[in-house]
């Protein structure tokens, strides 16, 4: 079998092995097999540019429960597939268009869309490239994309029944209106900013009364729509005035003094509130209740529109308001302004201040679909992981107000209903009609808006099986088993897949929903190219491989805590991908003449014991965590197992019996070493694919092996036995041996100078036990010499430590010079406590302290902290040989 080339060079071998895995049709899942069905569908990525390092999360978490799962006997589907983002992509294009000197609207409707068609191609190749690079074992053969003829058909079909079960209807209301972007926002995709404004005072003349009413405004360019005032109906200030009319300031209009017990605090501010139905949420419901006219003001691109006096029309809207409050005070009716700190509503994707308009737009009515799939959590039917996201899913649920679908975008969607010129009625078909269905009239046109893109990616876990066809992927795969994705989405779309999935199919989309947190920098903070911090996944997975990034990632991806991620973790993830390829290396070398038919030894002795015992419980604890979706517990587990136990104390101990005269002990360690690295790339598989399938391969495993590691099966629970007595009497060897180098280390005795051993036992079993491993204590501890003692005194001069009950006696004698070693720790203490001094005087400096920036102070506090340290380890190693100087 080839031998492992010297170095592991990540970039051969990740091009190499995905396209044989791709040769092997092993990402494909059968709807045909018996083995049980384990699904999830990949949250779509928009195709509007790169994978970011939260994508990386996702996948990679993802892939490592597919690989699992299709490792431990599951029929698994990992299913693929873009989003088309309706409004961030027409953005991106957009935006590319204006640099050429060209708008949407020179182009045209069908145009546009045509190049917007382009950019999805160029991208969503780039998509699919990076997704293979990140080693994803997605079924290609599935892909989805929201806009490709099969899953355009769910969604119009979709449409089409909520519409004639009465839960789409149009209505004019209030909604968020981006006039950056020129469509309506869900609540959602409104950001909030706190700014500084200002509160105006505005007088109000009393129709037929000297008397004025005062309100204050933040919104003074509104005053033009506004269609009443109200007060409290119990305020005793205002009760001779309900009922009559104000003369609204500018504009020539007189409007009712209302009273609203809803609206107006009586005890905030005057008690008098202006109400403009058409550009206030609020305000807007007052209208409801009272009757009021709605009169809105501004056009879509919020300027000054026709309704607006003469005067003002055309201007922008903050424009506007500072001709308006010139002519109020010009008029003597503005009566004071003031500072005010306002909350503003900003457009996620443009940044443009949120505008509330009234318009026509589409809506489902939610709450019969909301209800159930509150209930479905509420049952145990979905699980979400963490838990203490079921809080905030109950509170959203429980108070959700009717979805806004509509658009106003060309690209997406287009909402299947055709308005009638003749009788201005509506038909909603799931064929594109010729007529209207109602007067049977020919002048009919389709609606021009566009489906809120969440509308589609709700219908994503059936809608990608087939659905609405009874497919035997939808038989086999419908419920999915996990939903993973980033908990800032679980509104926008675990809550929309839940009501439509249940709606639709009678049965939840998916049995769990695992919400992973925030990739963030190693600082804590968001990563964003304003701030430079941003991490590059696919730059990151060139540079150190990719196996190095998904260690990484899993190994932070703890429950509930934001990922602090930092180039430092990814190389350390290098580190270990290296030691891992470079132990099996050394192993393989050392397998000459090893038989793989051969049977298995008859027995073992106790370090292959022990290796195989601690192997079975890495099994135990990864196959737990993995099953409680405590990834960052499994990545933890396999970094101790395999760096620590199998290289580091394993292949040691196992080198005397690979390299001995005793052929018999040599072939059942070969056995063992084989073994153990079969079952230990097998668990590090989904973690680590490219790395463990390139070392798996040459493996001498013999005949009925797997074409591929990653068919193969992940090992379980019990496959090998667990032996106590070993563990206990390996685990003791392992504290001996650590007790002689921290002494070493302590008293500065080199590593290679050989050292005597007094082991203080407590009992002959003891003894005998350590005794029996004598080769192996003395070429690990490098000793002179070693004593095996149940009783008499520690030997003088000999420094001591505890392994377990047994003391770890290294006689010091000819070893050190206690009066040299002495001199020479207090020049280092002289030299540690002048520099501790240093730090120390430049932190009680209330200058230094006051005017640096604070991450230079944070080092400065921790370049002390460390200076403590240092010399109190100094001061205790000095005490440490004055009392053995002492004693000798």
């Amino acid at each position: 079998m080839e031998e492992l080339a010297k170095a592991y060079d990540h970039r051969d071998v990740e091009a190499r092995w995905y396209a044989r895995w791709m040769e092997g049709g092993w990402f494909t899942a059968d709807p045909d097999s018996e083995k049980p069905p384990f699904t999830i569908v990949i949250p779509p990525p928009n195709v509007t540019g790169s994978l970011h390092m939260g994508h990386a999360l996702t996948v990679t978490i993802q892939d490592i429960l597919i690989r699992w799962k299709r490792m431990a006997g599951f029929n698994a589907l990992w299913l693929p597939g873009t989003d088309h983002a309706g409004i961030a992509t027409q953005m991106v294009v957009e935006r590319q268009l204006a640099k050429e000197g060209v708008s949407r609207f020179d182009l045209g409707r069908e145009k546009f869309i045509e190049k917007v068609w382009e950019w999805k191609a160029i991208y969503h190749a780039r998509i699919s490239d990076q997704i293979k690079a990140m080693g994803c074992s997605v079924d290609w053969t599935r892909e989805r994309f929201t806009m490709d003829e099969g899953l355009s058909r769910a969604v119009r079909e979709v449409f089409v029944r909520l519409h004639e079960e009465g839960l789409i209807y149009r209505a004019d209301r209030l909604v968020n209106w981006s006039p950056g972007c020129m469509t309506v926002l869900s609540d959602l995709e409104v950001e909030y900013e706190e700014r500084q404004g200002s509160l105006w005072h505005i007088a109000y003349p009393v129709v037929g009364s000297d008397e004025r009413l005062v309100v204050a405004t933040t919104r003074p360019e509104t005053l033009l729509g506004d269609t009443a005032v109200a007060v409290h109906p119990d305020d005793p200030r205002y009760q001779h005035l309900i009922g009559g009319e104000i003369q609204l300031p500018l504009t020539g209009r007189r409007i009712p003094i209302i009273a609203d017990g809803i609206l107006v605090d009586m005890a905030f501010g005057t008690g008098v509130v202006k109400v403009t139905p058409a550009h206030d949420f609020n305000d807007f419901e007052t209208g409801q209740r009272h009757g009021l006219p709605a009169i809105s003001v501004l056009d879509k691109q919020a300027r000054l529109n026709e309704n607006a006096p003469e005067a003002y029309r055309g201007l922008d809207r903050f424009v506007a308001r500072e001709r308006i409050v010139a002519d109020l005070d010009a008029q003597g009716l503005l009566v004071k302004i003031e500072p005010h700190t306002l909350n503003i509503g900003l457009c996620q994707r443009s940044g443009a201040v949120v505008e509330p308009m009234l318009s026509p737009q589409w809506y489902v009515k939610v709450e019969p679909l909301a209800v159930p799939a509150a209930e479905a959590v509420r049952s145990g039917r979905t699980k979400i992981v963490p838990a203490t996201w079921e809080r905030t899913y109950f509170h959203w649920m429980d108070n959700i107000r009717d979805w806004c679908i509509s658009r106003q975008l060309w690209w997406g969607h287009q909402i299947p209903a055709w308005h009638c010129d003749a009788c201005g009625e509506v038909t909603v078909t799931r064929e594109d009609p010729t007529a209207c269905a109602h007067c049977q009239s020919g002048a009919i046109h389709q609606d021009e808006d566009v489906l809120d893109t969440w509308f589609s990616s709700g219908l994503w876990a059936f809608s990608t099986l087939g659905w609405p066809d009874e497919t035997k992927d939808l038989k086999t795969f419908y419920p999915t088993s996990v939903m993973e994705t980033g908990f800032d989405i679980i509104f926008f779309w675990v809550a929309r897949m839940m009501m439509m999935g249940i709606h639709f199919m009678g049965e939840v989309p998916f049995d769990t929903v695992f919400l992973h947190a925030m990739v963030r920098d190693e600082k804590g903070e968001k990563m964003s190219k304003t701030k430079g911090n941003v991490i590059d996944p696919l730059d990151v997975s060139k540079e150190l491989g990719a196996d190095s990034l998904r260690m990484t990632l899993a190994g932070l991806a703890g429950q509930g805590r934001d990922i602090k991620l930092s180039m430092k973790a990814v190389e350390s993830s290098r580190a270990f991908v290296n030691k891992i390829y470079n132990a099996s290396r050394f192993a393989l070398l050392n397998l000459e003449g090893f038989d793989p038919a051969a049977p298995a030894p008859a027995s073992l002795n106790r370090i292959d014991a022990w290796i195989l015992s601690r192997l079975d419980r890495a099994v135990t604890r990864v196959t737990e965590c993995l099953e409680g979706f405590q990834l960052n517990d499994a990545a933890q587990t396999l970094h101790q197992f395999f760096w620590s136990e199998l290289c580091d104390w394993y292949i040691e101990l196992a080198k005397p019996l690979l390299y001995g005269d005793d052929a018999e002990a040599r072939d059942a360690t070969r056995w063992t070493l084989v073994r153990v690295l079969d079952a230990s790339l097998r668990l590090l598989h989904p973690f680590i694919p490219f790395a463990s399938e390139e070392i798996w391969s040459r493996l001498p495993l013999g005949g009925g092996r797997p074409e591929a590691l990653m068919v193969a099966d992940f090992p379980r629970p019990g496959d090998v036995p667990r032996d106590e007595a070993a563990e206990a009497a390996v685990d003791l060897l392992q504290a001996v041996i650590t007790g002689v180098r921290n002494i070493r280390g302590e008293l500065g005795i080199p590593p290679g100078k050989p050292v005597r051993l007094v082991l203080r036992c407590p009992d002959a079993e003891t003894a005998a036990t350590l005794a029996a491993e004598e080769l192996l204590l003395t070429r690990l501890a490098r000793l002179e010499e070693v004593a095996f003692e149940t009783g008499g005194e520690r030997p003088r001069g000999s420094a001591m430590q505890l392994a377990g009950s047994v003391e770890v006696c290294v006689p010091l004698a000819g070893l050190i010079d206690f009066n040299e070693e002495l001199a020479r720790l207090d020049k280092a203490i002289g030299k540690a406590e002048k520099s501790r001094g240093q730090f120390a005087a430049k932190l009680a400096n209330p200058r230094f302290v006051d005017n640096a920036p604070a991450d230079i102070v944070e080092a400065e506090r921790h370049k002390l902290a460390e200076a403590d340290d240092a010399l109190a380890r100094l001061q205790s190693s000095r005490a440490r040989i004055a009392e053995l100087a002492a004693e000798g």
